[in-house]
C-alpha cells in the first residue's frame, strides 16, 4: 500500500511538471528570444545558446529601431504608457460604477432588474466588429474620435459588465444579517455600504477589477480604429514591429516581456484576492 501511494505520488509529480513545462516553456522561449538578434532566432535548427544582447530592449527604450531598411521611429514607451493610462482609468470608472450597481442588483429586487443586467452582461457577448462601425461614426458625431475619453469610454464598457457580474455573486453570498444588524445601530445605508459591504467583498472586488483590468490592456480592435499612432495602446502599437524590411522578432518579443510585466506584477500581487475571489464569489445565474 505505501509503495502504491509513494508511486501514484511521483506520477502526479511527473504530470504536473509536465503540464508547467508545456504552458511555461512558451514564456520561457519568448524570453529568449528577446536578448536575441533575428540571426539567432531565424538560425535553423533554432538553439538555446546563444550570446545575448540588449539592443532590442534599448531600441524599445530610446524609440530608434534599426533595420535593413534604416531607422524607425517607434514610439513603444508612449504606447505601453497609453495602455496603463486607459486600462487603470477604465477599471477605476467601471468599480465606481459598477460596485454600487452590483450590490442593488444583489441586495434589491425590482421591475426588469434581471433583464437590465442581462443586458449589461450581453455587451461582453457582442463581438467587436459588431458595435464597431456605427460606434466609430457616432463619435466622429460627438468629437470623441482619436481621444483619450473617447477610447476609456469603449473600454469600461468591457469591464462594467465583468465587474457587475462576478461582484453581484460575491455580494450575494455575504449573509444581509451583517448589513441588518449594523443598521439597527443607527448607521445610514450608505455608511453600512462603504463600512460593511465592501470590505466583506474586499476579495472578489480585486479579483473583478484584476480581470477587467486583463480585459482593457488586450484589448486591440477599438483602439486599432478610434485612435491614432499617439493615443494606440501598446497592443496595437507592436504593429510597427513587422516593416517591409522584414518582422523584427527580437523587437516583438522584448515587447511581449515588457507589456507582459505590469499585469503579471498586479497578478502576482493581486492572487491571493484572485483565487478567494472567484472561489467564494462565484457567479449566480
Amino acid at each position: 500500500m505505501e509503495h502504491t501511494s509513494r508511486l501514484e505520488r511521483i506520477i502526479r509529480i511527473v504530470l504536473v511538471a509536465l503540464i508547467l513545462i508545456f504552458f511555461l516553456f512558451p514564456i520561457f522561449w519568448i524570453f529568449l528570444m528577446s536578448f536575441q538578434t533575428n540571426e539567432d532566432i531565424l538560425r535553423i535548427p533554432p538553439s538555446p545558446f546563444f550570446t545575448p544582447t540588449i539592443s532590442n530592449y534599448q531600441a524599445l527604450i530610446t524609440g530608434k529601431l534599426v533595420s535593413a531598411a534604416g531607422t524607425l521611429d517607434i514610439p513603444f514607451m508612449r504606447n505601453l504608457w497609453n495602455s496603463v493610462l486607459l486600462s487603470s482609468v477604465s477599471v477605476v470608472i467601471a468599480l465606481i460604477l459598477g460596485v454600487p450597481a452590483a450590490y442593488a442588483f444583489a441586495r434589491f429586487k425590482f421591475r426588469l432588474g434581471e433583464d437590465i443586467a442581462f443586458t449589461l452582461l450581453s455587451f461582453r457577448f457582442a463581438p467587436p466588429l459588431l458595435v464597431l462601425l456605427p460606434l466609430s461614426l457616432y463619435f466622429q458625431e460627438i468629437g470623441l474620435t482619436d481621444t483619450y475619453a473617447g477610447l476609456i469610454w469603449v473600454y469600461q464598457l468591457i469591464a462594467l459588465p465583468l465587474i457587475l457580474w462576478i461582484v453581484r455573486g460575491y455580494f450575494e453570498d455575504i449573509s444581509p444579517d451583517i448589513e441588518y444588524a449594523y443598521r439597527i445601530g443607527g448607521h445610514s445605508w450608505w455608511r453600512t455600504f462603504t463600512r460593511i459591504a465592501v470590505p466583506l467583498a474586499g476579495p472578489g472586488i480585486a479579483a473583478a477589477g484584476l480581470l477587467a483590468f486583463i480585459f482593457c490592456w488586450n484589448n486591440f480592435v477599438f483602439a486599432l480604429i478610434l485612435a491614432s499612432a499617439d493615443k494606440q495602446p501598446v497592443t496595437v502599437g507592436s504593429l510597427a514591429f513587422v516593416t517591409a524590411s522584414g518582422i523584427q522578432y527580437g523587437q516583438i518579443a522584448a515587447a511581449i516581456v515588457l507589456s507582459v510585466t505590469p499585469t503579471l506584477a498586479i497578478a502576482l500581487y493581486a492572487q491571493r484576492y484572485l483565487v478567494e475571489g472567484l472561489s467564494l464569489g462565484a457567479v449566480k445565474g
